[in-house]
């Protein structure tokens, strides 16, 4: 946690107001840890006891959150806990200090970026189908991929459940005989999308990796590997995630929009109905 100004602490704390704290510390009646306290002076909220004229002053402690890059290898699930004995993603943070959970998910048979953090509001900003960052993932196919299938799937496929996917981008980094191994970019999250993708054009993915979500990328990393992110990182994830929450009602407002205009269309070019004829 940050190291705050002992009087911001007391004011935050509601003992007193900021003003009125400087006062008492000038007195030098405040004590952090047992050591008295200079004006200007810091400490963790978390870690470090205060007390004033000798009487510990309880603390509310401030939820601090986490945020971690981790390189999944394949063979471990993404989850907390496993009923089935598997390896999962938990096992290679076992010396982390703080309790984390991962953000979505990777498949077992799949490798790359996870996301981790102890921020549910994070993790769900991140996770929303509609707020759209942006995945890189590495794919290894067979057979060879021919153009035909590279176009199905950028212009976007339909699944086995018949949901349509969004256009991708494709980019072929490797072509030959019997393999292709593409880079593909997706907004959505899909369970298991970009596997089901390739199978809806004849394509199995033998090997797939996600390289980057945003501007966070894995790097040198190694598997199983993990380090936080840096506060630009995480702020440009936040961003992106905000940018693509507000096009999405942006795109939901139009649609309503153009929805209305097509009703009011009907009703002004229905034929108006013929007046019964009165009787005398």
């Amino acid at each position: 946690m940050a190291l705050e100004r002992v009087q911001k602490v007391m004011a935050e704390q509601g003992m007193c107001s900021r003003r009125a704290a400087e006062q008492i510390i000038l007195e030098g009646r405040v004590k952090v840890n047992g050591h008295p306290v200079n004006l200007g002076d810091k400490m963790d909220v978390n870690r470090d006891t205060l007390s004033i004229d000798g009487q510990r002053i309880r603390l509310e402690k401030k939820q601090e959150y986490h945020y971690l890059m981790l390189h999944k290898p394949r063979g471990f699930v993404t989850t907390t806990s496993d009923e089935r004995g598997r390896k999962t993603v938990m096992d290679l943070l076992a010396d982390y200090p703080v309790r984390v959970f991962p953000v979505g998910r990777l498949d077992k048979d799949s490798e790359g970026l996870l996301l981790l953090t102890n921020d549910g509001g994070f993790a769900n900003l991140m996770m929303h189908p509609s707020h759209g960052v942006s995945k890189l993932y590495r794919v290894t196919v067979r057979p060879r991929a021919d153009e035909s299938q590279v176009i199905a799937l950028s212009k976007g496929v339909t699944l086995d459940d018949g949901s349509v996917t969004q256009p991708a981008v494709i980019n072929v980094v490797v072509d030959e005989p019997g393999r292709t191994v593409m880079e593909m970019t997706i907004k959505e999250g899909k369970n298991r999308q970009i596997r089901r993708m390739c199978e809806a054009v004849g394509l199995e993915v033998i090997r797939l990796r996600r390289s980057a979500m945003g501007a966070v990328k894995l790097g040198m990393l190694q598997p199983g590997q993990y380090r936080e992110l840096t506060k630009s990182e995480v702020a440009a994830l936040r961003a992106a995630a905000q940018k693509g929450k507000a096009r999405s009602q942006t795109q939901r407002a139009q649609e309503a929009a153009e929805q209305r205009r097509e009703y009011q269309k009907k009703r002004t070019t229905a034929p108006s109905r013929p007046s019964r004829p009165r009787r005398g």
